[in-house]
């Protein structure tokens, strides 16, 4: 029987190593070339696969193949690299080398985990149930590297039945794991309104037609969309975290663009809120003597758990395991659910004392 525990308190020293590296030099999405060569390289180092291959510039799969690898189904696991575009706090340590970009959501520890999950498997093939693949996955943040990995063919090509996902979550204590079946996080997309006035002097409101007052309308209009057009009994987010209008205090200016996001765990629902968001926009604009141009960039599914694999993964954990509500977060490992089953679930690492 293999000790796990001891194993993984063998190989933590090294991994952890590797997670700061990692931590110090950040990529941003599709830009991940020296973070992917260094995974590359671990793995050629460390690991027994059987095959290893590129998936685009920044994309690294390999296989691994049980001592009976006809006796089980072929299950990948997926590990996203790639960071953010965001300043970390210079009293951080280990603390980003790259101005203006960091591994704020936690990614750097994905890569670790999953290197040192490849290389347990790699001594102790015994464990393997069938075949395992691996995917280090560029481009969670943006534009959905999931996507591109499928475009690849690396379910098709390995005949994968299963997938597995995770991601280090502060909401839960150090060591839970946590998911729940069916829908686990929301569907996402993006809106861009552009309200379109006409400029005129401050002094002289009349003379022009002020795409700041129709904005400001607007977006309280769009607010009630959630509690006048959405059940009570389902769920959905609209939000705008990006306003830019006007270039000096004394002039109404002719132009303001909007920004924002939008999630809902039901495709009606997000339906419902998209064709609300164009009409009620358009509408008030109208009522301001403006127009309204309404843009949406849809992006993640909901994602969309597997009721047995849930369980399985109950089984497993044990005591550990804890039943996640549902989050408006999005995830692009939605994309493989919609081609084969699979389980997400958080890893909790909040340690208050340190």
């Amino acid at each position: 029987m293999v000790d796990v525990r001891k194993k993984v308190e063998e190989i933590t020293p090294e991994i952890t190593r590797m997670r700061v590296h990692i931590h110090e030099n950040p990529e941003l999405g599709l830009q991940e070339y020296n973070t992917c060569a260094l995974l590359e390289d671990y793995v050629k180092k460390n690991v027994r696969y059987d095959r290893l291959k590129r998936v685009g510039e920044t994309g690294l799969f390999f296989e691994l193949k049980g001592t009976k690898p006809g006796n089980g189904p072929t299950i990948v696991f997926r590990g996203d690299i790639d960071a953010l575009p965001i300043q970390e706090d210079a009293s951080m340590s280990p603390r980003s080398k790259v101005p203006g970009v960091m591994h704020a959501c936690g990614h750097d520890g994905h890569m670790a985990t999953m290197l040192g999950f490849a290389k347990y498997l790699a001594t102790h093939p015994e464990v393997i149930r069938g075949t395992i693949v691996l995917i280090f996955q560029p481009a969670e943040e943006s534009p959905g590297g999931a996507q591109l990995m499928i475009d690849e063919g690396i379910l098709r090509d390995f005949g994968v039945e299963k997938i597995v996902g995770l991601h280090v979550f502060p909401d839960f204590p150090e060591g839970v794991i946590a998911s729940r079946k069916g829908p686990m996080m929301a569907r996402n997309g993006e809106i861009n309104l552009t309200i379109n006035g006409t400029s005129a002097h401050g002094a002289q409101p009349h003379q022009g037609h002020d795409a700041i007052l129709a904005a400001a309308a607007i977006i309280q209009g769009l607010h009630s969309i959630i509690s006048r057009n959405i059940s009570p009994l389902s769920a959905g987010v609209i939000t705008f975290g990006k306003i830019h209008g006007g270039d000096a205090e004394n002039i109404i200016p002719g132009k303001v663009v909007l920004k924002g996001t939008m999630r809902a765990f039901e495709d009606e629902v997000y339906e419902t809120m998209t064709r609300r968001i164009t009409t009620v926009a358009q509408e008030i604009a109208k009522g301001y003597d403006c127009t309204a141009d309404v843009e949406f960039e849809h992006l993640y599914r909901v994602v969309d758990n597997d009721p047995e694999m849930v369980e399985v993964l109950e089984k497993v954990v044990g005591e550990s395991y804890r039943e996640t509500p549902p989050y408006m977060l999005a995830e692009d490992f939605s994309m493989y659910q919609k081609e084969i089953p699979g389980v997400f679930f958080f890893l909790g690492t909040r340690n208050e004392e340190k």
